[in-house]
């Protein structure tokens, strides 16, 4: 008995020590989540195809057209969300964090976003009840939060712990907001968003930055502009937020969506500020 106990503490250790050494700690984690302008509303093109192997995305779902595995990791090419989805400022966050960053750190995104949807969507108590008071109204939109399983997130979770496993959540990026237009309470429910998951994947409060993005500017006609001031307020609420300007990038016809290559600078300002928290200078 004596002998057989060595043996289980010998594999103990061995199991213990191989599970440690699979965690990279210059694999920084970014969770990126949100609603279509995160999601990615705009055309991919030829410049946005080829990306630095360094820069990684975990498949949140089956992509067979793709060539995708709901929770493996591949070289983060577009679309980076659901199969059919477009361009998103995570690409260009992601391209401008390893282009910046040491070589030897790599940068990877796990996506779960729903166009059109109301923050509640990714409430872990009041989600089914949001998807339900929704159905008649916009069935496409439950569609998407079918694809995730119909709970998005906990469809974040399930891959922001998978991905734990290799490497070290780093911050949280989130645009969403223009189905909230007037929503004074905005702030206090992303707070209990961002608070939901630190405790859900083991995480000090207020240990890790959270990037807001604005919507369509009032300087570009947005629609849902008046959402910035509310916006604005979330570092009031959360310490560790930053709201990242939407200032100058032009929008598409519906005054709601950025243009491709507003896609593009806005993820370059996700990437600057991020950048910057972690004591790299980079300008935009």
């Amino acid at each position: 008995m004596k002998k057989i106990g060595i043996i289980w503490a010998v594999m103990l250790v061995l199991f213990c020590r191989e599970h440690t050494v699979a965690q990279d700690p210059n694999f920084h984690i970014y969770l990126c989540l949100g609603q279509s302008n995160m999601e990615g509303p705009a055309a991919i093109e030829a410049r946005d195809t080829t990306v630095n192997a360094r820069f990684q995305v975990l498949a949140a779902l089956d992509c067979p057209q793709l060539g995708r595995s709901q929770g493996q990791w591949y070289p983060a090419k577009p679309p980076l969300f659901r199969c059919n989805t477009r361009l998103s400022p995570a690409d260009y966050f992601g391209r401008t964090m390893v282009a910046h960053l040491p070589e030897t750190i790599r940068v990877g995104v796990v996506p779960v976003a729903v166009a059109g949807s109301k923050i509640e969507i990714f409430d872990k108590a009041e989600y089914q009840a949001y998807l339900d008071s929704s159905a008649a109204e916009r069935p496409w939109m439950i569609n998407m939060a079918k694809a995730y399983g119909g709970n998005p997130y906990e469809r974040l979770v399930e891959l922001a712990r998978q991905a734990q496993k290799v490497g070290v959540i780093k911050g949280i990026l989130i645009h969403q907001g223009e189905s909230n237009t007037g929503d004074k309470a905005w702030p206090a429910k992303i707070q209990k968003l961002y608070d939901n998951l630190l405790v859900d994947l083991g995480l000090a409060p207020n240990s890790i930055p959270l990037l807001a993005g604005e919507v369509v500017n009032q300087d570009q006609g947005g629609k849902c502009a008046s959402m910035n001031a509310i916006i604005a307020t979330l570092p009031q609420t959360i310490p560790n937020a930053y709201v990242i300007s939407s200032a100058g990038l032009p929008a598409v016809p519906d005054k709601l969506h950025f243009t491709s290559e507003s896609i593009r600078q806005l993820g370059k300002r996700y990437a600057v500020q991020m950048l910057s928290l972690q004591g790299y200078g980079v300008r935009e």
